[in-house]
């Protein structure tokens, strides 16, 4: 990315009123612009293969895959977007586990 582009942000949350809420949210904030939604790890790979994207607003509980499981699994493919852990979990251990695979956040 370089100065005066916006930053890029893929919604991976699986509750469609959520993930628009998390869109309109992003858009309305000055140098952040989504670039797509998906409602499940599966879509999000996807998406991150042909889309480039430097922060995840990821939800942890999806239909098919854990969060964190898909945080592991996008680094060890080599997407290095930064992320945060958008979540009600309030499991510590959770927590540690997010910020330890590069989580800058949960909220």
């Amino acid at each position: 990315m370089t100065s005066g582009q916006p930053i890029r942000v893929l919604v991976v949350e699986d509750d469609p009123v959520a993930a628009d809420a998390h869109v309109l949210y992003v858009g309305r904030v000055p140098g952040f612009t989504a670039v797509g939604k998906a409602h499940s790890g599966a879509e999000a790979r996807r998406m991150l293969d042909r889309t480039p994207v430097d922060l995840l607003l990821l939800d942890l509980h999806l239909p098919d895959v854990h969060g964190l499981q898909l945080a592991r699994t996008l680094r060890a493919a080599g997407h290095h977007a930064d992320v945060i852990a958008v979540t009600s979990a309030r499991d510590l251990a959770m927590v540690r586990e997010g910020v330890s695979l590069g989580s800058c956040s949960t909220c």
